[in-house]
């Protein structure tokens, strides 16, 4: 495979996509299984839907598969086949019939455009509710918007029926955020300014970027005593 198309960040070559390779280093081949674990999990959302068949670990794989195809979290090409490999194991757990892959880049350019506002949307909101959940917080209008906006995102709507698709998710996106927040504040506390270093020191070093505050923790915790350095932009 030679060429791709990438249009999720705000690198993207030309200000219009990537489709040779991508300015963050993302291989043609890589943005191929992102887009098949993403066409996968709007399958398992749609039978799950259509089943009602709402359980933590369908929960956790939709949350944790959008989240490994967001942007440029994860460039291993195996550990996404083996993630797609566990979302299609719970299809046929569903007993689901084979379906037409999404055509997720493709149709009418208002179509595409609103098809990927909501996609890109749920990627977000999925990163933020894994963080959520890994500090023992859930809420289950957000869990359930997993299941409903990518059953959706396979779907064919009116430009009217997508914008409301649109905001609807944005109450649900919001809703998230004051879960991330809620966890984030009972778990270490309501942040204050404080006066921090902003020079290089000498020594190994650590570069943060991201905003899990859990998995920041965790690493200062294993760093402690140890001369290595931290640095993050939040």
């Amino acid at each position: 495979m030679s060429q791709m198309f990438c249009f999720q960040c705000q690198q993207t070559a030309g200000g219009s996509g990537c489709v040779q390779v991508g300015v963050c280093g993302k291989q043609p081949d890589t943005a191929a299984l992102q887009d098949g674990l993403v066409c996968s999990l709007i399958r398992l959302a749609t039978a799950a839907v259509q089943q009602e068949a709402y359980s933590d670990a369908i929960t956790g794989l939709l949350e944790d598969g959008l989240f490994t195809t967001l942007t440029n979290v994860n460039f291993d090409n195996e550990a996404i086949r083996q993630f797609t490999l566990r979302v299609d194991e719970a299809i046929g757990t569903l007993g689901a019939p084979e379906g037409p892959a999404v055509r997720l880049w493709q149709g009418e350019t208002d179509t595409v455009s609103l098809r990927s506002t909501l996609l890109f949307g749920l990627k977000g909101m999925a990163a933020y509710a894994h963080q959520a959940a890994a500090l023992g917080f859930r809420d289950k209008e957000v869990d359930r918007w997993l299941y409903k906006g990518l059953k959706a995102v396979g779907e064919a709507h009116t430009v009217e029926e997508w914008l409301s698709l649109i905001l609807a998710f944005g109450r649900a996106n919001l809703k998230c955020m004051e879960l991330l927040d809620r966890a984030n504040t009972e778990s270490f506390g309501v942040p204050h300014p404080v006066k921090v270093p902003a020079d290089i020191k000498k020594g190994p070093f650590i570069v943060v970027s991201g905003h899990d505050l859990r998995d920041l923790y965790l690493l200062l915790r294993q760093t402690e005593g140890k001369g290595v350095n931290v640095y993050t932009h939040g």
